[in-house]
């Protein structure tokens, strides 16, 4: 399967997102490789401070900031069970080229209102890729709830109809940036911790609904 993260709005977590998600997917046994579509180049970075400390390679990471996204990435996965696309924080033609590459796209949005009124572009864009990709799913992911509030709940109300939003959520938690500044992943930082439970349950979401 091939998953793109998008959002027109950036710092939203998608890096983190497509990270862990790879992550999750590869300690199920999966063949999983990140394409880094953003050009800030941000999960290259991540993947480089890993190296740089000395931890095990866990998936491939490949820059491919271009337009012709959507004409390469069904070649890097045939070498793959599944791809993660980190997609560019703006709608552009390559933002249209990581959608038309996707099996489903995931859109992070932050309980905000900002957030919620950044999406509509996004799902916008889904909407004509729809009409020459029928099949494509995709759906909102609540990133970065406030731990211990509702808020996480009524923003999933203000999101835009026509696509759903994922039962399961990622709270704001500091182990996701320390995961950040050490090239980790939250199972290996907390292994069992509520931010590992997440992803987990994240993924297992995403893939069941794959079937």
């Amino acid at each position: 399967m091939i998953v793109a993260l998008l959002n027109q709005k950036g710092g939203v977590g998608k890096t983190t997102l497509a990270t862990h998600l790879a992550g999750e997917l590869t300690a199920a046994g999966a063949r999983v490789a990140v394409v880094d579509a953003d050009p800030q180049g941000s999960a290259l970075d991540w993947s480089q401070r890993r190296a740089e400390s000395g931890l095990p390679r866990l998936f491939g990471v490949l820059g491919l900031p271009r337009e012709t996204l959507h004409a390469e990435v069904p070649d890097i996965a045939r070498g793959a069970d599944h791809v993660v696309i980190d997609g560019p924080p703006r709608v552009t033609a390559l933002a249209r080229s990581s959608i038309l590459a996707a099996d489903l796209v995931l859109i992070p949005v932050q309980p905000s209102p900002y957030d919620v009124w950044a999406s509509a572009e996004i799902v916008a864009l889904i909407g004509e890729a729809r009409l020459f990709k029928p099949q494509l799913r995709a759906a909102f992911v609540v990133n970065r709830r406030i731990v211990g509030t509702i808020i996480g709940r009524d923003v999933r109300a203000a999101l835009p109809e026509g696509l759903p939003a994922l039962t399961a959520d990622i709270g704001q938690r500091v182990v996701f940036a320390e995961s950040v500044a050490t090239g980790r992943l939250a199972r290996e930082l907390e292994p069992g911790g509520a931010a590992a439970q997440e992803i987990t349950a994240l993924a297992a979401e995403i893939m069941g609904g794959s079937s």
